[in-house]
């Protein structure tokens, strides 16, 4: 009766050792191949359901310098507003909201902060106002003087974002 003891004893110890031996493995296997994760470009921020990002100073600005009393204005909105701010934007120098735009294979425009990150752009709800004769190149685009027919951004070529 001793000897099962004794054998019964050396079997639930090696048991308990195999056990802790994997648990010890499980922190060393999680930990492998994070390290090019951290080299690489971090995702994109969606921060537009909290704000919109608005170029109101400058393009107010703009239409004005260019209006007359009777000069006609054309209001940007949806993908008409956002393919106008990615060509007001899009050979900008510096980086950031007021910097260089880009405009993504999903048709959404976008910019990097000084950490890399995407942050996605929205057109101001209110639309942008634009002399007539410049907003023609957006006439075909969605949001064109509240049109919502017309197409999205969706198959516009542009020149890709830096690789970091």
């Amino acid at each position: 009766m001793l000897t099962i003891f004794k054998e019964r004893k050396i079997v639930v110890s090696r048991l308990i050792a195999v056990l802790l031996s994997a648990l010890l493995t499980v922190p060393l296997l999680s930990s492998c191949g994070g390290g090019s994760q951290k080299a690489s470009v971090p995702p994109p921020v969606d921060d537009t359901i909290s704000r919109t990002v608005s170029d109101r100073t400058t393009n107010q600005t703009e239409a004005k310098k260019g209006l007359s009393t009777g000069q006609k204005v054309a209001l940007l909105a949806g993908a008409a507003g956002l393919y106008y701010l990615y060509n007001q934007h899009k050979n900008a120098p510096q980086e950031g909201a007021q910097g260089k735009y880009y405009l993504s294979k999903n048709g959404r425009v976008y910019y990097r902060d000084a950490e890399h990150r995407a942050h996605w752009v929205t057109a101001p709800a209110e639309g942008i106002r634009v002399p007539e004769s410049e907003a023609q190149k957006y006439r075909q685009f969605q949001g064109y003087n509240g049109s919502s027919t017309g197409r999205d951004l969706t198959g516009l070529t542009s020149e890709p974002a830096p690789a970091i």
